[in-house]
């Protein structure tokens, strides 16, 4: 599967996708923590006002508000950066969602390193280990546009919490239109026979590139698209594990707890294999272009290419 042309920003899709839900469901509301023009909620604030609940700068209050509307049979979608619905209001989704298991959706947005300059405070690189930890939550990392579309539909007629992780900045497109996203599938976005490289969210789009890169030096490199964080496709990583006896992960987000930690825990379980894990390292991140970020932390398609070379 090869990249298309077009580069889509996820929180772009994220408020028009927004809308197509109110359209097909009146029960859909949208509750935003003061951030609706980066996160692009502010579509609805225009197109659709009265699903549109502005709760300011109180994300706690903003959760249980959710809750509330969805114990009364309302699907609200929670409108923030990931940097407060993860850790801000962690106490208030862990007692009044996740444990009542109640329908609440989190639209955590501007995760990851690239997050047009807001530094190391807006930065949330650990959201994917804290959302898998919480029991009853489902764990979404889309690649694209395309995914983001089909991850929230899921998401908003899935039973119970879900977290869908979007980042700032546009990225091209791999899914064609016709794309089926299914909760707790990974998807083979490129096959291979010498090494596979597992990503999850963008990082899939560079782990594409990547693999190109290798073609160029003979590596034949099966890559596999996880979206899902929680639950996990036991089956599809186990399998793309044993195709090729070698694997490595790359996420923008820290090793510890993340899709890589979730890749070792299966592997050392089901199916032992070599493996290497790319990743933020144990640390905050800094304000800086995308590019330089992506170096420095090591995630660029090199960094990747090099990582897999070191495998094989």
């Amino acid at each position: 599967m090869t990249a298309q042309l077009t580069d889509i920003a996820q929180r772009e899709v994220f408020g028009d996708t927004l809308i197509e839900l109110i359209d097909r469901d009146d029960r859909v509301y949208v509750l935003d923590g003061d951030l609706a023009n980066s996160t692009k909620a502010d579509k609805v604030s225009k197109a659709r006002p009265a699903h549109f609940l502005e709760m300011g700068i109180a994300e706690q209050n903003m959760m249980g508000v959710a809750a509330g509307m969805a114990s009364c049979g309302l699907l609200p979608w929670l409108s923030s950066f990931a940097c407060f619905l993860v850790n801000r209001d962690l106490d208030q989704l862990r007692v009044v969602v996740a444990q009542p298991n109640l329908n609440v959706k989190l639209g955590g947005g501007y995760t990851g390193l690239l997050t047009g300059k807001t530094g190391k405070t807006h930065q949330e690189v650990a959201d994917l280990a804290v959302m898998r930890a919480m029991p009853n939550m489902t764990v979404i990392a889309p690649a694209d546009g395309v995914e983001t579309r089909q991850a929230m539909i899921a998401a908003t007629y899935h039973e119970g919490p879900v977290y869908v992780r979007l980042t700032r900045d546009p990225h091209p497109t791999i899914f064609p239109q016709d794309y089926q996203f299914a909760i707790g599938k990974a998807v083979v976005v490129r096959e291979g026979k010498d090494l596979t490289i597992m990503a999850t969210g963008v990082q899939t789009v560079r782990a594409l590139e990547a693999a190109q890169l290798l073609a160029a030096q003979g590596l034949s490199a099966h890559v596999l698209h996880v979206p899902t964080i929680k639950p996990f496709d036991v089956e599809g990583v186990v399998a793309a594990a044993a195709r090729t006896g070698r694997v490595l992960t790359a996420e923008d987000h820290t090793i510890i707890g993340g899709l890589g930690g979730a890749v070792a825990e299966v592997l050392s379980e089901h199916h032992p294999t070599p493996l290497k894990r790319l990743g933020i390292r144990d640390c905050f991140g800094e304000s800086a272009a995308n590019s330089d970020l992506l170096e420095k932390y090591g995630l660029t398609p090199r960094h990747m290419a090099e990582a897999a070379c070191g495998l094989c």
